[in-house]
């Protein structure tokens, strides 16, 4: 469906190599992720039928959120610190508002009420609230302490930063392990779903993610490269550019998904792709942008704005009330999808 966007990527080249104005970059190389992105996920989903249940799993749990992780790197390289905290941010509640609100939302009008399982949703439900404590925690002990510098010039800052990561990505390997292991018939249960048979023989799907992968690097650069020009000319701030715009291209592909698996009535299915997406950017991407600063010697701490925290804690708090009775109607997706518009006209029109 979104194949033909795929132009967008020689256009991109095109313009690159004619030195066109950045805006004209930013706006076209975003076009040209949203395909690519889509790519990279059909890519990962045949390379996993071919190598069983688990191993299958944890190439989609790696993958998942490759984009935005790409972006991220490209963005730490460039020390955007700002925009990739945001970034990170905003793929979270995006996630749960704007993307499940939609698939509640258009999945409710079609069906009236949708069920799923109570059980695998609380349990996704709980690694949201542990992802929103590790991200709460440190900034409000840090901000209760007067005086204290919240850079990572602090070696306190930068070391507490490195511990929570730790932390963090050990609980997600544990989830990886809860999920795809322990307790993997409560999962496949949960979806119901017969696996189709793979499309793409194993050398292609290999070769089209490394393709996807090198294409997806490369409009980063130039996605990257525009925000300055964009925020100037649009008179937007990198607040705003990082929380609403750059989340919703790098998640279109896995948004639509998402929606059609509700109208389907996978409403497992659908609650899986958002919740999980955001718990992987929360307790993997995070601490890994982490890891990566390190290297890149741009160091990225784990605090972030006061802004950031309260619209995920929010997020967070309304997907924790959504999942408690095991069934969705249409109006649930509305009211998610207004706390998004609410959260995005903050960070428009004041965050900035």
């Amino acid at each position: 469906m979104m194949r033909w966007m795929l132009l967008f990527v020689p256009i991109s080249i095109v313009m690159y190599f004619m030195k066109a104005p950045p805006i004209w970059m930013f706006v076209v190389s975003c076009l040209a992720i949203v395909p690519l992105a889509g790519l990279m996920g059909t890519a990962t989903e045949e390379l996993a039928k071919y190598q069983g249940a688990s191993i299958g799993g944890l190439l989609n749990a790696t993958f998942g959120n490759a984009t935005e992780l790409i972006i991220c790197i490209v963005a730490l390289q460039k020390n955007e610190l700002a925009i990739v905290k945001a970034s990170l941010i905003g793929s979270i509640i995006g996630n749960i508002l704007l993307v499940l609100g939609l698939s509640i939302l258009l999945g409710g009008i079609k069906h009236k009420v949708q069920k799923f399982n109570i059980t695998v949703a609380q349990s996704h439900a709980t690694m949201l609230a542990m992802a929103a404590v590790a991200l709460l925690i440190p900034a409000l002990f840090v901000r209760s302490v007067p005086g204290l510098k919240e850079t990572a010039a602090n070696p306190q800052i930068l070391e507490l930063s490195i511990g929570v990561a730790i932390v963090m990505i050990v609980l997600y390997i544990g989830s990886l392990v809860f999920s795809l292991y322990t307790h993997e018939r409560l999962f496949k249960a949960a979806e119901d779903c017969p696996e189709d048979p793979p499309s793409w023989s194993q050398r292609n799907a290999i070769l089209v993610l490394i393709a996807a992968t090198i294409a997806i690097a490369f409009e980063s650069e130039l996605l990257v490269g525009g925000i300055e020009p964009v925020v100037t000319s649009w008179h937007l701030s990198k607040l705003f550019v990082g929380i609403i715009i750059v989340p919703i291209i790098g998640n279109a592909a896995e948004h639509s998904t998402a929606v059609l698996m509700a109208m389907r009535n996978k409403m497992d299915i659908s609650l899986n792709i958002a919740v999980s997406s955001c718990t992987q950017i929360a307790m993997f991407v995070v601490p890994v942008c982490i890891f990566i600063s390190l290297i890149v010697g741009h160091p990225l701490t784990v605090l972030f704005s006061n802004f950031e925290l309260i619209a995920v804690s929010a997020a967070v708090f309304i997907a924790i009330l959504i999942s408690w009775d095991g069934q969705s109607q249409w109006l649930e997706g509305a009211q998610l999808l207004a706390t998004y518009v609410i959260v995005a006209l903050a960070f428009y029109f004041i965050a900035g």
